[in-house]
């Protein structure tokens, strides 16, 4: 089973920033959109941003464009999520899934475990 791992969650204060990381250690995530998404306790899980397999095209849901910013090194099989001027709202856990260009931003085959993000003072 192909699988991703997340890390750089953490407890940040408001107005602070964080970068996640997705990896794959068995494939290469070079052939997959990739997506972040996340899910606050007791709410729906929604989509954060993607990325195309080239890195050319991103998207962003409305309440974190401007703030955070999606990017990928193929080279390191790595995709990131920089996330910037954090609200408490944004604390939830956050997952990357990868998924085929044609759907990108819609489905996704592939899912890491999560990460906390915690944004308090």
């Amino acid at each position: 089973q192909l699988q991703l791992v997340e890390s750089g969650g953490g407890l940040v204060q408001p107005g602070g920033s964080l970068t996640l990381s997705c990896a794959a250690s068995e494939f290469t995530l070079n052939y997959y959109a990739i997506g972040w998404l996340r899910q606050a306790p007791g709410k729906e899980r929604e989509g954060v941003a993607c990325i195309n397999s080239s890195g050319g095209s991103t998207n962003y849901a409305d309440s974190v464009k401007g703030r955070f910013t999606i990017s990928r090194d193929n080279a390191n099989n790595t995709v990131y999520l920089q996330m910037d001027s954090l609200k408490p709202e944004d604390t939830a856990v956050y997952y990357c899934a990868a998924g085929l260009d044609s759907t990108w931003c819609l489905e996704y085959d592939y899912w890491g475990q999560g990460t906390q993000v915690t944004v308090s003072s």
